[in-house]
């Protein structure tokens, strides 16, 4: 069975009758190794084709679907057809040429990539791999179109007639038709390196920046612009279940570097372009809401670099809940309170704000949640409320193994919440994503291997919170260095003269990180870099403007602050310290993993120290 994207139960609402038996004859006979695309923008020119198909021997296969009978056709050539149309004759292109013209764009932006064309011979710079084109006639069978000489308009073998597709039809004589239609074949395959690069060329969407990439310009001109030598885009599950999220609620569980906020970035900007004019019309933008500032920040970046920051607003839940208050005319709290009590009692005024009508509820045309695990459950039924319900969109991404803030904790001997309970309605639109793609197997071995007992996996019915075991995608790396010295403040050294060497490798100081269990290491790695004279940044709390993750400096911030973020390098500096006494030791491996997990290239892990978690590792 192919892999049909979207998924066809999410796209099935806009096919014409004759689009979906074709995407369920082509998703039901074709074999597994055969990917189907249907009508999703191609190209530079964001040209939409029913259906594209691909298969590592086949090649690239374009096609157009009519759903023309005979009866509907007045007169055809191989220019245009005219048909009878609900408001009397109308002129189209001929389908075949519609197909041959989207398929000249996608080879002509694909033969620009020197990995994908031939490197010598008399085929010389042309596609490395099969490609052709065709037309679906899925309400005229052969014996009609061949009484009725279409076959002037349209080249015989690049079409599947009504009777070619039926589900009496065998896969092979299905597969026979489709391969038909290209003028010759070549031997050998694409490999997957090759098959992402098509894909990275063909559907821009799915691109994977490197996070330091996320804040630069994008091309001006995509067809002029320098093709990158590697090209990172979504898996295949991640892809089908971005472009599959259709309405309503929907949550997504996902272990650490499984994609969740590149899916996230990929649905806003996927409404802001659905929603644009209702949302000009009716002054409802899209929500973005995170609990960490530093990564409310860089989603805030994302929208920009996507131009659709006027539409997609990303913010921290607390700066969100202050907005709510003064927007509404409500009373903040008291500022001698403490910071703990000050906060939950800003939250409770919106709550209590909503309840009594003085704070307007569906105020959104979409809410996406970042990060739900760090939201305590009555946050989670508040920011639901803000859904405007004639839309009714909300996503949630969650992963309990890193709930690393207490009010998200399950306490002992309480009932766990379920979304249900708290308005959020996403029974059977629940995914699980347990592959890790973000980390080299052997730093996420390491990271496992400290949070061994945390991260055993706990299934629950959909609508609970399943406890998820990472699994690795397999990408190789070098293994985490262990430090052990003496004093921290000769571990901090260590690590500042290791991050000046990967400097000098090549890597930008903005592509590495120190994070720090506690802010007095931080304030101690600091004091280091400057003696070392290294260019850095400290996270010292929420609004530090100076803390700027776009600049070139490394980052020194907290592992509570490094949720959701990740760099090529990073360094742990106390972590042999962790547990200290009187902590709870699973929290504790909660933030290890957090803290380890953000590295996707190359982690510095300083063990100094009596804690525990040094002694697993030693183990």
């Amino acid at each position: 069975m192919a892999t049909l994207i979207p998924a066809l139960g999410s796209c099935v609402s806009r096919m014409t009758s004759g689009e979906r038996r074709t995407a369920e004859r082509l998703e039901d006979k074709l074999d597994a190794d055969y990917l189907l695309w249907y009508d999703v923008a191609v190209g530079p020119k964001h040209q939409h084709p029913d259906f594209v198909v691909m298969h590592p021997r086949r090649g690239i296969l374009i096609l157009e679907v009519k759903d023309f009978r005979l009866s509907t056709l007045i007169q055809v050539n191989k220019q245009t057809w005219e048909i009878h149309g609900d408001n009397g004759p109308k002129t189209l292109p001929n389908p075949l040429e519609q197909a041959r013209q989207y398929a000249h764009q996608v080879v002509n932006a694909l033969e620009r990539d020197p990995q994908l064309v031939q490197p010598e011979g008399r085929h010389k710079g042309k596609l490395a791999f099969p490609w052709s084109y065709g037309v679906v006639l899925p309400n005229i069978t052969r014996a009609q179109f061949d009484k009725a000489e279409l076959g002037l308009a349209l080249e015989p073998h690049r079409v599947v007639c009504q009777d070619e597709m039926g589900e009496h039809v065998e896969p092979e004589a299905l597969q026979s038709r489709l391969w038909d239609m290209f003028p010759y074949l070549m031997g050998g395959a694409m490999s997957l390196p090759q098959m992402d690069r098509v894909r990275w060329i063909m559907f821009p969407e799915v691109r994977v920046p490197e996070q330091g990439a996320l804040f630069a310009a994008a091309a001006v001109d995509e067809e002029e612009a320098d093709l990158p030598s590697i090209m990172r885009v979504m898996d295949i599950q991640q892809e089908q279940l971005a472009r599959s999220l259709g309405e309503g609620h929907r949550v997504i569980h996902g272990v650490a570097g499984s994609g969740k906020t590149m899916l996230l970035g990929y649905r806003a900007e996927h409404l802001a372009k659905a929603f644009n004019k209702e949302a000009t019309a009716h002054g409802k933008p899209i929500l973005i809401l995170c609990y960490n500032e530093p990564l409310a920040r860089q989603l805030a970046h994302v929208m920009e670099a996507k131009g659709i920051a006027d539409r997609v607003h990303a913010v921290h839940f607390h700066k969100w809940c202050r907005d709510q208050l003064v927007a509404y005319g409500q009373d903040l709290p008291h500022q001698s309170q403490a910071k703990d009590r000050f906060f939950e009692d800003m939250v409770q005024r919106v709550i209590t704000g909503v309840d009594r009508k003085q704070i307007p509820s569906g105020q959104y045309q979409a809410v996406l949640i970042d990060e739900g695990h760090d939201f305590a459950p009555e946050w989670l039924k508040l920011v639901a409320l803000m859904v405007d319900p004639t839309t009714n969109s909300l996503l949630v991404l969650y992963d309990d193994a890193q709930s690393i803030y207490e009010r998200s904790r399950k306490r002992e001997g309480s009932k766990p919440f379920s979304f249900k309970s708290l308005g959020i309605q996403a029974q059977g639109r629940t995914t699980i994503l347990k592959i890790n793609y973000r980390n080299t197997r052997q730093i996420l071995q390491v990271a496992s291997l400290v949070a061994a007992d945390l991260l055993t996996a706990e299934d629950q019915d959909e609508d609970g919170i399943p406890m998820l075991k990472p699994v690795s995608c397999g990408r190789d790396g070098e293994p985490p260095l262990i430090i052990r010295l003496p004093t921290l403040r000769a571990e901090a050294t260590q690590v500042a003269e290791l991050l000046g060497a990967a400097h000098k490798e090549g890597h930008a100081w903005g592509d590495m990180a120190i994070i720090c269990r506690h802010h007095n290491e931080m304030e101690l790695c600091s004091d280091v870099l400057n003696h070392h004279g290294l260019p850095h940044r400290v996270r010292r709390g929420s609004g530090n403007r100076g803390f700027d993750l776009a600049s070139d400096t490394i980052k020194v911030l907290t592992m509570h602050a490094s949720k959701g973020l990740e760099f090529p390098v990073v360094a742990l500096v106390g972590a042999g310290h962790m547990p200290a006494p009187g902590e709870d030791e699973r929290e504790e491996a909660k933030l290890f993993y957090v803290g380890a997990t953000r590295a996707t290239q190359r982690l510095i892990i300083g063990m100094g120290g009596e804690g525990r978690f040094g002694q697993r590792l030693a183990a």
